[in-house]
């Protein structure tokens, strides 16, 4: 950020504040946005040999744009990851066109590369079991398998992701039978608590040797402080080399374990949509790795058009 100037900086800076703002986005994001555009900006102070003050943004052409994209291709980024910060610059860039009165065409017509979108993997039912199982018989102490079983249940028994989870507070238990969660973009939604993830945070909190505030993070990490996801992963990778699982039964995959599973049983996908708090039934589509043919199964079974009328 040192080789961007300050107009850039603090033009940057805004861009990040009405992101956050006006569209909610997570400070993950945001961190991913400022990480994103200031290293553009970075390889354009020394690709063009002057500070990326907002005159010397302007005039940026295509083959500016190619040599960062090769840029970074070259640094073994690959082309999802490209696609993502070039989604990012482009954003950027738009924001400060419509501010500064510059065409921004070179930079908006840019193609994203293209790249094969990997479908969720979610685990089997029997394996999504199985995982809860083992990641507390592998704990080193009773506490701390129970919440990791607290917090896995969570994630497969009610569609959190694992920042939701960890995010409960002391004050959040004993759990409702229906929880408010605040989602990404700060969208709360309701979900429906299962009695067996009630019973397990209620078990996890009963053998917790710490007193804890109603504000206080519920999960707390082996040293007294909140549980870190990294934690709840290192957990689950020891369980999944012990199953002989593939690298893909994350944290993650519990939450589209639980979604797929949903629509197995016959949910359908507004629903679960909801439950996931997606914007996009598009979004529910791919994370389900539904495909057309189960759609029509579910039309067919539920619409009442569906079938021809009896004669």
């Amino acid at each position: 950020m040192s080789m961007i100037s300050p107009a850039a900086r603090d033009a940057l800076q805004r861009w990040l504040d009405s992101q956050r703002a006006l569209k909610g986005a997570s400070e993950n994001t945001i961190n991913a946005y400022s990480s994103d555009v200031g290293d553009f900006l970075a390889f354009m102070t020394a690709h063009t040999g002057e500070p990326q003050g907002l005159s010397a943004i302007a005039r940026l052409s295509v083959r500016d744009m190619r040599s960062w994209m090769a840029a970074t291709r070259a640094n073994d980024v690959g082309a999802r990851s490209l696609a993502r910060k070039l989604s990012a610059v482009k954003s950027f860039y738009r924001w400060l066109a419509e501010r500064e009165g510059f065409d921004p065409t070179a930079v908006l017509s840019t193609r994203s590369p293209k790249f094969t979108k990997k479908l969720p993997r979610p685990l089997a039912p029997d394996a999504a079991s199985v995982m809860i199982e083992t990641v507390e018989t592998n704990a080193r102490e009773d506490w701390i398998g129970a919440r990791d079983t607290a917090v896995l249940t969570l994630l497969y028994g009610c569609g959190l992701r694992i920042s939701e989870a960890l995010s409960l507070t002391r004050a959040d238990a004993p759990l409702p039978e229906m929880l408010r969660i605040r989602g990404k973009g700060d969208k709360d939604r309701m979900v429906p608590v299962l009695p067996v993830a009630r019973d397990a945070v209620d078990r996890y909190l009963a053998a917790l040797p710490l007193e804890l505030r109603p504000h206080d993070p519920l999960f707390r990490g082996a040293r007294g402080g909140p549980l870190s996801a990294r934690m709840v992963q290192r957990a689950m990778a020891s369980a999944r080399a012990q199953l002989g699982l593939p690298a893909s039964a994350t944290p993650h995959a519990m939450r589209h374990s639980f979604a797929t599973h949903l629509l197995n049983a016959g949910g359908d996908l507004r629903t679960i949509q909801e439950l996931l708090g997606h914007a996009s039934l598009s979004t529910t589509q791919t994370y389900t790795a539904v495909d057309l043919s189960r759609i029509l199964e579910v039309y067919d079974q539920t619409h009442p058009k569906a079938k021809a009328p009896e004669t």
